[in-house]
């Protein structure tokens, strides 16, 4: 087996064209996984900023989610 060798701007260009690739194949799935990370992103800052508010009861929040009539 040969071994190959590539400098650092060879092997940027090579992952670069993957990624593209993959973006073009599989672009539904490329966008799921995307919203995946910014779903999981969005609920640690909020599980954050929750560990540093005061506390509220339980029938507070189902006041707010009630339908006003």
């Amino acid at each position: 087996m040969s071994e190959i060798t590539l400098n650092s701007e060879q092997l940027k260009e090579i992952l670069k064209s993957a990624i593209i690739e993959l973006i073009r194949d599989k672009r539904e799935e490329v966008s799921e996984f995307l919203a995946e990370i910014i779903e999981d992103i969005v609920m640690e800052r909020a599980i954050a900023e929750g560990e540093t508010t005061e506390l509220v009861n339980s029938d507070s929040i189902f006041q707010l989610l009630e339908p006003k009539s």
